[in-house]
């Protein structure tokens, strides 16, 4: 990738340009900060550091004498100048190789230890022009993409009226979207969904990579159109204030920051409850198929088919499998795990199915206490969403995968929502609680697998904590009648 030059007329625009960078660099990235005193270094590191404290009283001592100050922020950063650097074998006692390892290092002077730098790291090279300053970014093109980005994101709130906005680090997610918060004095906040186009993934079935067959959201137009419908249907999701769907950026409202769980991260009960009385009331209405967002985009919302849902189970042998015993499933063991899953999914030939949110827990619902009625409950993440069955929303909030629901409140949630769509219209409740027990077991073995590839592909063992919560929850749905031979299958391949 070619360098960035950037041309910042004034100190605002590099503490601008600082806070942009905090956004793209991530854990292992060295950025060296080259110039003439004067040139906007010490400038430029310092508003780094604020936004990624998202503290603009930060004290940030220059690391002159002491050639390296640490912070330990949401990423560690490490601020070296090297400008009293006597020898470049002193960097190895200031533990640049150690920082590097879970933090960045932002080095000022990197002239006096070029050769004891990483070789992927980005410079960012600083000029005096006119009155203001010059500055070409270049280095590691991986890097260099993320700045990219970051700066692309700039531009799309200045275009758009945000030309001062203030940008914090919000959230990321599982998947490869980000989210920031948007601050303008005088004004309320808002979010920012960072959301490129999905790159394609190796050819897995018909022609088809992983998310195509599992009908996951490629761009922000599932997004933008399932948040419409919920709306439209008199729920609470996301307005959007401002977008670019080529570029997967959009500017939507902020429905607050208070969830589910109380502090110590438990359930609260109350908050749950009204959640499944919202989605009783949100499966009962009629289902959009077409969303129209313009003359020429509509988004058709997509069928929980047999291939979603034979290539999600899959994971469980795909992923789960071989990191549980130290080797692949057999083919045998394959076609017999595959031909149960066949034959549990035709019996849903005959089930309910609605618009599924695919991830209503805790981590996607937003709890909105001055409000009333179902507006307290907002709902943040249904880009993924199908049409199926709807056992398998109840499923994903009666056994939320971040955290552990106790039998007796699951048991109420499933009561409520029963009761509530009887109340609501014609419901058959004795197929809706097997389909709970078949969606359960289809989500669970999906998310076992989901956790070894997080770890081992994607480098975020972290959510391995989840995998005991997920086997509870696996046992529990294999307690149905219907799911015998899976719970046999599982006991025979030491699963279970």
């Amino acid at each position: 990738m070619q360098a960035i030059e950037l041309l910042l007329k004034d100190e605002a625009a590099t503490i601008q340009l600082g806070e942009d960078l905090a956004l793209a660099l991530k854990p292992g990235d060295c950025l060296a900060l080259s110039g003439d005193l004067g040139a906007g270094k010490s400038t430029l590191a310092r508003a780094f550091l604020r936004a990624m404290a998202d503290d603009e009283a930060l004290e940030v001592p220059s690391p002159t004498f002491t050639l390296v100050q640490s912070y330990d922020l949401r990423i560690p950063v490490s601020h070296f100048d090297l400008y009293r650097l006597a020898d470049v074998s002193e960097l190895d006692e200031l533990g640049l190789d150690e920082a590097l390892s879970d933090g960045i290092c932002l080095v000022e002077w990197p002239e006096n230890a070029l050769s004891a730098l990483p070789k992927t790291r980005l410079t960012a090279t600083f000029s005096h022009l006119d009155d203001g300053r010059r500055a070409i970014i270049s280095g590691d093109p991986a890097a260099l993409a993320r700045v990219a980005r970051s700066l692309a994101i700039r531009s799309f709130l200045e275009d758009r009226g945000y030309r001062h906005a203030r940008r914090r680090h919000l959230s990321g997610d599982a998947s490869a979207r980000a989210y920031e918060r948007i601050l303008v004095e005088g004004q309320p906040a808002t979010i920012l969904m960072d959301s490129a186009r999905h790159k394609p993934g190796p050819i897995l079935q018909d022609g088809k990579y992983y998310q195509q067959l599992a009908h996951l959201a490629e761009d922000v137009v599932p997004f933008v159109a399932i948040g419409r419908d919920i709306r439209d249907k008199g729920f609470c999701a996301p307005a959007i204030y401002e977008h670019d769907l080529d570029a997967g950026i959009l500017l939507i409202e902020d429905l607050g920051s208070e969830g589910i769980l109380d502090t110590d991260g438990e359930p609260i009960a109350g908050r749950y409850l009204e959640s499944v009385r919202m989605l009783a009331h949100l499966h009962a209405q009629p289902v959009a198929r077409d969303i129209p967002l313009s003359d020429n985009i509509t988004h058709h919302i997509p069928d929980f088919d047999r291939t979603a849902m034979t290539i999600e189970t899959g994971l469980l042998i795909d992923w789960y499998l071989p990191w549980k015993r130290g080797e692949n499933a057999s083919e045998v063991e394959r076609a017999e795990y595959f031909a149960i899953w066949h034959s549990l999914i035709d019996l849903l030939a005959t089930s309910e199915k609605k618009l599924l949110l695919r991830d209503f827990h805790s981590p996607n619902i937003i709890w909105r206490d001055k409000r009333a009625g179902f507006d307290r409950i907002g709902i943040i993440d249904f880009q993924d969403a199908m049409i199926g069955p709807t056992a398998y929303d109840v499923a994903s909030i009666t056994q939320d995968a971040r955290v552990t629901i106790a039998p007796d409140l699951c048991a109420q949630m499933l009561s409520l929502y029963c009761s509530q769509r009887h109340a609501l219209g014609d419901f058959d409740e004795a197929t809706f609680r097997r389909d709970w027990h078949l969606m359960s077991a289809q989500r669970n073995c999906k998310l076992v697998g989901i956790w070894v590839r997080l770890m081992q592909r994607d480098g975020k063992p972290f959510y391995m904590k989840h995998m005991p919560r997920t086997f509870s929850y696996l046992q529990v749905a294999l307690k149905h009648q219907a799911l015998a031979p899976l719970r046999e299958w599982c006991i025979k391949a030491g699963i279970l």
